[in-house]
């Protein structure tokens, strides 16, 4: 059984599993989907895993895809990070706003982010694995990134003064005033 709590922006869910641990190890169901249905609302049609390696310090996003909008359920393998959801939906009362909150190896929690959402991470262990399912197939030609540190956002990122290891296209990204969002 899965315990669902909806965060400050309530489509966006975190999911505690059911962890059966003993001696030799453990055991949890990562993706059931009745249970994630009951938990989230929401029955949607996962289309590809994703997977990612990082050292700690390594900042990814913000990221989404406009067409095809991607729900993600995030949740990290080995390591630690802090995660990021966006509300990129302008109808929405909480457009622009955002929710983050640390998912671990140690937890095995999960962050549903429904379409609508873009999606960041900063890694604070060295290795972090961080898997993802997703609702539609990724398309370069859609794919899109909105500044890490826009101050329309302001996601406060946990850096303690030190500067994210990022690729160039996402420090450099658009800001959210000259990026397509959703209506």
């Amino acid at each position: 059984m899965v315990t669902a709590t909806n965060l400050e922006i309530p489509d966006v869910v975190l999911l505690e599993p059911e962890v059966f641990q003993d001696d030799r190890g453990y055991f949890m169901e990562v993706w059931n989907r009745d249970e994630f249905a009951v938990a989230t609302g929401s029955n949607p049609d996962f289309v590809q895993d994703n997977e990612s390696r990082s050292r700690r310090g390594v900042l990814r996003g913000l990221h989404y895809q406009l067409p095809g909008a991607q729900g993600k359920l995030v949740r990290i393998g080995i390591g630690r990070a802090f995660t990021v959801a966006v509300d990129l939906r302008r109808s929405s009362p909480t457009f622009r706003g955002w929710v983050a909150c640390e998912l671990s190896e140690a937890d095995k929690r999960q962050l549903w982010i429904p379409p609508g959402f873009a999606h960041g991470f900063l890694t604070l262990a060295d290795p972090t694995y961080v898997f993802y399912k997703v609702t539609s197939y990724f398309a370069p030609e859609h794919d899109h990134t909105v500044r890490w540190n826009d101050p329309a956002i302001g996601v406060e990122w946990p850096l303690g003064g030190t500067e994210p290891i990022m690729s160039e296209r996402d420090r450099f990204a658009p800001l959210l005033a000259e990026v397509e969002v959703f209506s």
